[in-house]
């Protein structure tokens, strides 16, 4: 359902954008916002409405992602500059609440595109994801921000 909700804000994005005579990215934004406004006024099916609050997590998470991938890089060009000897790299077990192929496949590629962290390894029975860290304050920190910060989110979006 919310995949037939989508084509339908996309639908009547394209119509506005038509309807309008202008073609422009600030255009095609706004009347996907004007349109996701009317598609919410007129839904009254409960099941169509998890599009309305996928979407906002949704576009959260981007923005979410785009702030932590831009901080861990500042930390791994400030931990770079350090003498070798204050790098405290680890390889950390990480218990997994994902368990479906892809939620877990997603979590690894989020955890891996954060510089300064390589997932290693998936156990075999996906309960654990291992993760090579660059530097290591305290591992259960780096657990806690995982879980609460990667998988969590992850989660609510796909389940």
């Amino acid at each position: 359902m919310t995949k037939s909700m989508f084509l339908n804000n996309l639908l009547l994005t394209i119509i506005w954008v038509l309807a309008t005579g202008t073609i422009t990215e600030e255009n095609f934004i706004f009347g996907f916002l004007i349109s996701f406004g009317i598609l919410y006024i007129i839904t009254t099916n409960k099941q169509d409405r998890k599009y309305f609050t996928m979407l906002p997590k949704l576009v959260s998470f981007f923005f979410f992602m785009f702030w932590e991938i831009v901080k861990a890089n500042m930390v791994t060009v400030k931990e770079s500059l350090y003498a070798k000897s204050k790098l405290k790299p680890a390889m950390i077990k990480v218990p997994l609440a994902a368990e479906t192929d892809i939620e877990i496949s997603l979590l690894a590629t989020l955890v891996s595109v954060t510089p300064g962290t390589l997932v290693m390894d998936i156990s075999d029975d996906k309960k654990v994801m291992y993760v090579h860290v660059m530097h290591l304050e305290s591992k259960q920190d780096f657990v806690d921000e995982v879980k609460n910060k990667f998988e969590k989110r992850l989660l609510e979006i796909l389940r």
